[in-house]
């Protein structure tokens, strides 16, 4: 039988790459880490780590081990709650990761909807990008989170040792923001090869290496004059004459004024938003009443035309 807590350990070691580290995050010794690896091995009869100059790393056998322990760690905490729920002990309380234009645009109507009928549940929002977010789920910190990617494979896929299931929910294709009175203003929609000398302010780091890869497709290098992490600011930049914007369209600021918003001809590149929950033995209903009010948003939610 594998010793949960000797999970623990494997999986900060995975981490941190080193023995010393982790053995500061888990406030133990170097010493008492290594007899909890070496315990492991035993049990397992093959290696779990590697040793080198470089620090430690995980064997095949280990990676395997690593990614169960994440379930199976955030199985045993979500079965503590439930526990701590039916003896009353704790109130009932979802947690909910989610990138900050999600939570601008589709989560406030759904958890209204959640909160009509669910009034009881304690509802705990965590703003964050998808590559923290998606751990959180996987460790049972967060029980579901909204997510993106942009073009290419979604960040959970299916079958995979993850722990995770990806749900699509709306494709958010991008649309260009230019300042009001831009030679281009009049048109219904906008191909990126007529933009090639303009100067471009971003709302999103990953923006720059999407544009980049899609204005080489058009035959120009854009040319930037902001790079940042924010759509609202970036189109108050816009605003401002600093340049203009590929912004998904979900993000585009209510306040238009000063602005024009058009699509995108194709080619135009999107991001993919989803809902990321985790593999549970046991079904979490209130994460699953969320998901549906999730679409239930998403099917009445007005974009532009």
């Amino acid at each position: 039988m594998i010793d949960v807590r000797r999970l623990v350990v494997l999986r900060e070691v995975a981490r941190q790459g080193s023995f010393n580290r982790a053995a500061t995050v888990l406030r133990i010794t170097p010493s008492a880490v290594s007899q909890q690896i070496s315990g492991l091995e035993r049990t397992l009869g093959t290696a779990v780590v590697r040793r080198s100059t470089r620090g430690v790393e995980l064997t095949e056998a280990g990676r395997v081990l690593a990614d169960a322990s994440d379930s199976i760690t955030a199985e045993l905490a979500y079965a503590q709650n439930l526990i701590e729920r039916l003896t009353g002990g704790e109130r009932e309380s979802l947690t909910v990761a989610t990138f900050t234009s999600g939570g601008q645009r589709l989560l406030p109507a759904a958890l209204t909807r959640f909160a009509a009928e669910r009034p009881g549940v304690e509802l705990t929002v965590l703003e964050t990008e998808p590559e923290d977010s998606l751990p959180l789920v996987r460790e049972g910190a967060a029980d579901l989170a909204l997510a993106y990617h942009f073009d290419g494979p979604a960040p959970v896929r299916p079958r995979d040792r993850s722990g995770l299931i990806w749900a699509p929910l709306l494709d958010d294709p991008m649309w260009i923001v230019l300042p009001a009175g831009h030679h281009l203003a009049g048109r219904e929609s906008v191909a990126l090869a007529d933009l090639a000398q303009e100067r471009w302010v971003h709302g999103c780091l990953s923006i720059d290496e999407l544009l980049a890869h899609y204005a080489a497709l058009a035959g120009f290098e854009p040319r930037v004059a902001c790079r940042g992490t924010d759509y609202v600011f970036a189109q108050s930049l816009v605003r401002a004459g600093v340049g203009i914007s590929m912004i998904p369209q979900i993000a585009l600021t209510a306040e238009q004024g000063g602005l024009v918003m058009m699509p995108l001809e194709q080619p135009c590149p999107s991001r993919f938003v989803g809902i990321v929950t985790a593999r549970r033995t046991r079904a979490n209903p209130l994460a699953e009443l969320l998901v549906r009010t999730l679409n239930d948003t998403v099917a009445a939610l007005p974009l532009p035309a």
